[in-house]
């Protein structure tokens, strides 16, 4: 049996909470001096640690809350300022950063002949552009990016490399357009294309390669071409690098024949277009088609004879003009030396107008028939009147002579006009006033009716009118050279319109061009009715058609050479001293030839002149009387005007005394 014992069992130890490794290398703090160890009993907890006390929140919660209310008030005002205040501002940068607007060029009216052959076309062609913004050092991450593309593009496009830079560093900073070159053909724009989309390729892969081309692009456009090349250039001008007519029919109707260009706008990025914005397009409106009076066969017959003539006679020029006596429409207008209006670079300067209505000169005797008028008209005289010609005749302060030396002649008025003396002529107009200043101011009236010294009414670029000095300030000299064609001055042009007077029966009718235009709607306009004025009588003009029959069918005419086998022929052959327009001193000789056919029944005026001949002969029947066949023929054959078989009347050139 087992004793229970009374007593207490013994307590336990229990140990305390472990202490905390010390880290390696920490220092044992060791007690200061003075300090007495403290000494715990054995087995005594050891005390906490005191309390740690927060400071109070609120000042920083405050401070930091203010901080925040002031940030926020920036972005507010900010906020207010950019959509409020300056939001017009920062919605029209946006606008012209993110909007490009390009013109859409309107196609240009085609030129055609009268049978609808064409003179003028235009292709399809691009004008060059640029984006300067999108060759700055922030777009491209290089310096020099304009001058990498300048010396790319300048090779492909003709152009001095210095140049294209200046374009595309523009001096207004903002320009996000710049026409680079003007209408150059697709395989141009194939060719920059293709360099461009290389570099783009190149640029994917290798980061140091930025596309410099990448600012380059192509508005569609067109380009004049001139199908026949060189012919009728004096008549169709050409077309400058702005687009616009530079010269003849181009500059005349360029307001019909360029139309009205369109514009596009649309949204782009990196300078592509963004499709799914949309864009707004101004269609442009193509221009009208023009049809010409001109004959391009019978065109093509002129200048073919006159620049065959030119070169034989080495001379400086020439002209031939072709008119519808009838209808004053012009059927040819024919200048040597031309132009190639496709090829403007090689083209002389002085050769690019139209000299057959640019060029003034004194006509000498083709000018006679208008005296012959102003004498019949008068009744001063008839065709058979007789006139006693001196080898010279003393007027005035000059000695006069005919162009070859004779004894007297005795003729007829018709003869005067068909052996061409300059003698008999100023007898002849010397009957109509009772003194010579009043004879002088009937022939400058009847002048002045025939259209010398003005306007012919055709409209051309540059055309003269000719120079008539009032009858009160003619020289001493001018009342007995302005008879046979010296001391005034008028164009190619109303030359022939003299002679297509006469053809019409006295009638004038002002020369056309441009028989009407075809707009866009296919609706044709017809040109205004020329203006006709009554010059001479009827008997006057059909008494002189008869003494012009005598110029070419005589022995003793001047024109022989003109004569046309089957057709009765009437004209005019005239060799005048030529104002040399240089020095402005006599040198040379004007040459020419006028006439119409047939002579009973008027249809077709052709006129001729060459400038200052200098191999061969210079009298205008031997070297302007074949080239007036030669294209009177044509034009007749052409137009299928059949002979009349009427006889002539065989006017006399003489009589006996």
């Amino acid at each position: 049996m087992t004793e229970v014992s009374d007593r207490e069992p013994p307590r336990r130890r229990v140990p305390g909470p472990a202490k905390p490794p010390r880290p390696r290398g920490a220092v044992r703090r060791q007690p200061g001096p003075g300090t007495r160890p403290v000494r715990r009993p054995s087995g005594a907890r050891p005390m906490p640690p005191p309390p740690l006390r927060l400071g109070r929140p609120r000042p920083r919660l405050r401070l930091v809350g203010l901080a925040l209310t002031l940030v926020l008030l920036a972005f507010v005002v900010r906020l207010l300022q950019v959509q409020a205040v300056d939001a017009s501002a920062y919605a029209a940068k946006a606008e012209q950063n993110r909007y490009v607007v390009h013109t859409l060029a309107a196609e240009r009216g085609g030129i055609t002949d009268r049978n609808g052959v064409p003179l003028a076309i235009s292709e399809n062609a691009y004008d060059i552009t640029a984006d300067p913004t999108m060759f700055t050092v922030k777009q491209l991450k290089i310096d020099n990016g304009p001058e990498q593309a300048a010396a790319l593009l300048a090779p492909i496009l003709g152009q001095d490399q210095a140049t294209l830079v200046k374009k595309l560093r523009p001096e207004n900073k903002q320009s996000r357009y710049t026409r680079l070159a003007n209408r150059q053909t697709p395989q141009v724009w194939k060719q920059i294309r293709d360099l461009k989309a290389a570099l783009a390729k190149k640029a994917e892969t290798d980061n140091n390669t930025a596309n410099v081309l990448s600012g380059v692009f192509a508005d569609p456009s067109s380009q004049r071409v001139y199908p026949n090349g060189d012919l009728a250039a004096g008549i169709l001008g050409w077309v400058n690098t702005d687009g616009q007519g530079g010269g003849g029919i181009e500059q005349e109707l360029n307001k019909q024949l360029s139309g009205k260009d369109g514009k596009i706008r649309y949204a782009q990025s990196g300078g592509r277009e963004v499709p799914t914005v949309g864009s707004t397009e101004t269609p442009a409106v193509p221009g009208s088609d023009a049809e010409l009076t001109i004959d391009r066969d019978i065109q093509w017959a002129a200048q073919n004879a006159i620049s065959e003539q030119v070169k034989k006679s080495r001379a400086d020029r020439g002209y031939v003009i072709v008119q519808d006596a009838r209808t004053g429409q012009i059927l040819a207008m024919a200048n040597s030396p031309g132009f190639d209006p496709n090829d403007l670079a090689k083209a002389d300067g002085a050769a690019m107008g139209n000299a057959a209505v640019q060029d003034a000169y004194e006509p000498g005797s083709t000018a006679k028939v208008m005296s012959m008028a102003a004498v019949l008209e008068q009744n001063a005289a008839t065709p058979l009147t007789h006139v006693v010609v001196p080898n010279r005749l003393h007027r005035g302060d000059r000695l006069f002579q005919d162009d070859v030396d004779h004894d007297t002649w005795y003729l007829t008025l018709n003869g005067v006009l068909a052996k061409s003396s300059n003698i008999g002529t100023i007898l002849a107009t010397g009957q109509l006033g009772r003194t010579q200043p009043e004879a002088n101011k009937v022939l400058y009236s009847v002048l002045r009716k025939f259209g010398i010294g003005s306007s012919t009414g055709l409209g051309f670029p540059g055309e003269t009118r000719g120079i008539l000095a009032p009858a009160g300030k003619w020289s001493t000299s001018q009342q007995y050279t302005v008879p046979f064609g010296q001391g005034f001055s008028l164009s190619a042009m109303q030359a022939a319109s003299v002679y297509s007077t006469i053809a019409n029966g006295g009638v004038r009718v002002e020369p056309t061009l441009v028989r009407g235009t075809e707009g866009a709607d296919g609706r044709f306009t017809p040109a205004p009715q020329p203006k006709k004025t009554r010059v001479v009588s009827e008997k006057t003009a059909r008494t002189l058609a008869q003494m012009l029959e005598s110029v070419v069918d005589d022995e003793q005419g001047t024109g022989i050479k003109a004569r046309i086998p089957g057709y009765r022929v009437a004209g005019k052959t005239g060799t005048a001293n030529r104002v040399d327009p240089a020095t402005g001193r006599y040198r040379g000789y004007t040459s020419s030839f006028a006439g119409f056919a047939p002579a009973d029944n008027p249809r077709i005026t052709v006129y001729c002149a060459i400038q200052n001949a200098t191999s061969g002969s210079y009298y205008g029947g031997q070297i302007c009387g074949p080239i007036y066949k030669q294209v009177m023929e044509f034009a007749l054959k052409t137009l299928q005007v059949p002979p009349t078989g009427a006889r002539a009347a065989n006017l006399p050139v003489t009589y006996k005394p």
